[in-house]
Formats: C-alpha cells, structure tokens, sequence
C-alpha cells in the first residue's frame, strides 16, 4: 500500500488524486493500529435508555473517551489505543451504571453492551435458601439474583425449566391462553353459599402484558335466587414498574334488608408498582365500590405501600390502607373478594369504613424470618358479622340496619367506629424447603358484645364496646411436595367475647380460631385428566366465639367474628 502512494505522489499531473489517495491510506493505517467498542445500554428489565454516558477509563480511573447513547441506547467510540479498559455507564437516573473490563487488541472492535442498576456487583447463581427476608420457600433450587439478592431467573427443580422474574415477580413465558373451570359449593358464606361455577381463563407472558377474565355463577336451583358475577383483570410491564387494572360486577339477589331486594356491586381497581433502583419498591393505588340497592352508593378505598430493603436480610415498610381486601398491588386481581358490606343506613347499602397505617420491620434468621410491627387504626364504621338470621324465620325487613343472605342465614349489620394502637410479633421457620412454620402474637383491640337479655337485632350493633385484647396464631403453609399438596391451616385464638378481629387488617387474624386450605391434585394413572384439582377451605371449624343474641320476637342470632363457612370444589386447568 505505501509503494502505491509513493508511486502516485511521484506523477505531478496526479498528484491531487494522489493526496486524496494519502489521506484515505492515512485512515486506514490509523484504524488497523486502534480499536473501538460499541453497544447498547438497558436497564434491568432490557428498554433501551437514551441520554446515558459510556466512559472509557484507562489505569487509575482516568477517563479517556466518553459517549451519549442515541434514542435507541446505543453508542460508539472508536480511535483507543490497544490495552486494558474499562467501561462504564451511568445515568441520572441510576445511582451507579455496569461497569465492565476488557483487552483491546489492534484492530479489534469490541461489542459491549451495558446495564443500569443501582449496585455494581454482578448477577450470580445462588441456591435457592439464600432469600431476602419477605420471600417464602418454593420448589426453586437455583436463582440468578442481583447485587441485592433481588431474583433475576429462576430454575424449577423438578423439570429443571427456567422461569424469567420481572419486578419481584415470576413472569411466565408462555404465549398461549389457559383456561380453568371449577365448580365450588359451601354453606354459610355471605353472598357466596350455593353450588357455583367458576371460569376462569388468562392470557400469560405477553411482552405487553397479562390478561385474565373470570365468570362466576350459581346453579340454577328451584326456589333459589341465583347470584352472578364477572371480573376481569389486566396488568402492564413498563419500564419503570407495572399497572394492573381489574373491574368487576356482582349481582346478589338473594341479599336483602330494610328497603332492599337485591343489590348489585361495581368494583374498579388501579394499582402501580415502582421500583426505585434496588433498595426501594413502591405500590399505590385503591378501589372504588358503587353499590345499588334501591339507593345508589359509593366507597373510595385508597391504599399506599413503600417497601425499603437496606440490606440483603432487612426490609421496612409502611403501609396505609382503607380497604381490608385490597392493601397492595398483587391484590388487584380477578379472584373473588370478600364483600364489603356493613349494613343499611338511611335506606342505602353501606360499605365498612376506617384507615390502617402500619409500620414494619422484618429481619431474616438464619432459614427463618422474625418481624415486628406498629399499627394503628381508625374505624368509622365496623362490620359485624353473624349467622342464624333466615333459618330462625327472621325477617329482614324488620331490621333496620341489617342485611341478610336469605340462603345462608348469614348477615351483616353496622357497628360503632372506634381508634385503637396495636403490635405484632412473628417468627416464621421452615419445615422444610416448601413448608412454613409461623407463629404471631397481637396486641389491639376489638369490639365485643357486653349486652344481655332480650333485644332488637338493629340495636346490637350500636351496643358494642371497644375492648383491648391479646392474640394469638400458629399456622403452617406451603407445598408438600410428595403429594403435591398445598396446604394453609390456622388456629388463631382470641378472647371469646370479641366479634371483631383484634388486627382486622391481618389476613391471618381474620382466619378465625381454626381454619384450614387444602388443595390437592387428583390422579389415577392415565383415567383422569392432567389439571385435575379439589380444594377445601374452611372457617372456623369449631364454631368458636360466637355470641347468642335473642331477638325481640324470639329468634336467637349470633355475632361471630368469624362464622363458620365451608366450601369445597373441584377444578380442571386446560
């Protein structure tokens, strides 16, 4: 190459080419003796980010080449002298970019694509008992975790499959819709007593999001009054966290009371989960229920939940919540929830009202969990709950502020509002990888009925006391994994006179004294369908806690602060 440029220099009448000919071998001698680097920058759920800056440091730190990623996050720079880098990325909006090391050698062009985070250590595999604080066990052996322990992928154990984590939360790849159809019968659950069918179907793992619609319906029975229900439920993956909307609509005609003859329910849910960096995990959203009862009514039931992780063992949280049923984003869903209905007043259906606001701190033990927390709540309105309305032959219309499930026997009537401070204690230890061990202690206050002799139903509610009280929960739930069998069983003991929950925003304290869950999968060889599954769930198997109250004409009710409902059912997954 340079005895042709030599040879052109040499002809005058060429020598403007010639020098066009000297400047382009000039280039190319000086790209054979650099190298550059190029790539795209992410962050950790893979969007492209704009605006972030690449720095090339040589020995000591010393930056020696910066760029700007473009709209699509990628980069170029190019004329580095052979030798030993390293690569950096940051952004405003991360605390510390990845930073990479690398030999260039003459000529070379190295492809290094970079990932914003908020920790410079780099995803490893760990074993699946190294969790962070608020994890449960599973059937996971492996995990990719980052620098926080935080899970990346996940290996199955059993099937050895891989299963991406977005956000926390495990995020199936698979494309198609599933479907499942359950048919449930129980006894004495308000608004949910009866043979029922369930549908449910959901459209999983799309790179937009997840969809999930389900249709609920009592069988048609002579002389029943069949209640129906439908949901449904989306979430959307973004990159700085998720959405997920879920709306439903409920019609009940076999709830009744002063003035009512069926009521009919819309529930809107939003909720938002942020992830700030890799410390912090915020959820905010809430719900709104429009009643129709003769009257129209409504309830807005905001909740806020931020989640600090200052270390791999340690998590703090604060959490506010109106609702009992929705206090954070992965209760925004489908599923069937508990109706919040108090009573009747002024001829309108009336939903339970208050605020709870919760301080917690949760440390991890070894395998196990220990944690703490503060509360504090402040009803306006309580629900009361109770059994024996209908099947004693009371009337509904002749209480006021009550309503009753007419097939069931169960209802529902107001009760005064009340402030209490409370605390809580847990230790939870695996019994297994799969299989937990918790036991809870409480200290709150409830109402409590004091009230003797003889008296109007609608008047009970307004005689309750707030009383203080101590609880106390042993619970084991988790996955046997011989059988397969998920399990969920509870005692949670408290002072018999109490008809409210000392913490009733604890989903374990409203478990009432014993309880259990079990779903199970059925097989026999090859005569059953795969996705065969029965399930029974039980409240309050030995009818504890309940408090006779004897109605003015006679009929003798009980207050229950948990009564005692029984469902069982079998579902198909296809």
């Amino acid at each position: 190459m340079l005895t042709v440029i030599r040879c052109s220099i040499g002809y005058k009448t060429r020598f403007g080419i010639g020098a066009l000919m000297l400047l382009a071998a000039s280039a190319v001698c000086s790209a054979a003796s650099t190298a550059a680097i190029s790539g795209v920058v992410r962050d950790p759920e893979g969007v492209a980010q704009m605006g972030a800056m690449v720095q090339v440091l040589a020995a000591g730190s010393v930056s020696v080449a910066t760029a700007i990623t473009d709209m699509h996050g990628r980069y170029r720079i190019a004329d580095l002298l052979p030798g030993n880098y390293q690569v950096r990325v940051s952004s405003l909006l991360f605390a510390v970019g990845t930073r990479r090391s690398l030999r260039l050698s003459t000529g070379m062009l190295a492809t290094v694509n970079l990932t914003l985070s908020m920790l410079e250590d780099p995803a490893v595999w760990l074993p699946a008992k190294k969790r962070t604080a608020d994890e449960p066990g599973d059937d996971w052996t492996w995990t990719l975790r980052s620098a926080a322990n935080r899970p990346i992928l996940r290996l199955l154990g059993e099937d050895g499959a891989t299963h991406a984590v977005e956000g926390g939360q495990e995020a199936s790849r698979r494309q198609g819709t599933t479907g499942k159809l359950s048919v449930v019968s129980g006894i004495n659950g308000f608004g949910k007593s009866g043979p029922h069918t369930v549908v449910t179907m959901e459209r999983p793992g799309k790179a937009d999001g997840d969809l999930v619609f389900r249709g609920e319906m009592e069988a048609p029975t002579a002389g029943r009054r069949t209640s129906t229900q439908a949901a449904i439920a989306y979430e959307r993956r973004v990159s700085a966290g998720s959405y997920r909307s879920a709306a439903s609509y409920a019609a009940h005609p076999e709830l009744a009371g002063a003035g009512v003859a069926g009521v009919r329910i819309l529930r809107l849910a939003n909720a938002k989960k942020m992830r700030l960096g890799d410390t912090v995990d915020v959820e905010a959203g809430g719900t709104v229920y429009m009643f129709r009862a003769g009257a129209t009514g409504f309830t807005t039931q905001p909740f806020l939940r931020v989640t600090v992780h200052p270390g791999e063992a340690w998590a703090v949280r604060y959490s506010m919540a109106k609702s009992r049923d929705v206090q954070g984003f992965d209760d925004v869903s489908a599923d069937q929830v508990e109706l919040p209905i108090a009573g009747v007043i002024g001829g309108r259906v009336q939903a339970e009202s208050g605020m709870h606001q919760e301080f917690s701190v949760s440390r991890k033990l070894g395998d196990g969990v220990f944690s703490g927390a503060v509360f504090h709540d402040a009803k306006n309105r309580s629900m009361i709950t109770g059994v024996g309305a209908a099947r004693s032959g009371a009337d509904a219309s002749d209480m006021d502020t009550v309503v009753v499930d007419t097939e069931s026997g169960s209802f529902r009537l107001p009760g005064p509002g009340y402030t209490a401070n409370g605390l809580s204690l847990a230790v939870s230890e695996p019994v297994t990888p799969n299989l937990w061990v918790t036991f809870e202690y409480r200290r709150g206050a409830g109402l409590a009925a004091r009230a003797q002799g003889a008296q109007d139903i609608s008047q009970v509610g307004s005689g309750l006391v707030s009383e203080e009280a101590n609880e106390i929960t042993a619970s084991v739930k988790g996955k046997v994994q011989r059988t397969r069998t998920r399990l969920r069983a509870a005692y949670c003991w408290q002072p018999q006179g109490l008809v409210t929950a000392v913490n009733s925003y604890d989903e374990e304290a409203n478990a009432g004294y014993l309880s259990f869950y079990v779903r199970q999968p059925v097989r026999w060889g090859n005569k059953l369908p795969q996705g065969l599954e029965a399930t029974i769930d039980v409240t309050n198997l030995l009818k504890q806690g309940y408090q006779p109250v004897l109605s003015k004409d006679g009929h003798l009710l009980f207050l229950a602060e948990a009564p005692q409902v029984l469902q069982a059912g079998l579902s198909f997954t296809f």
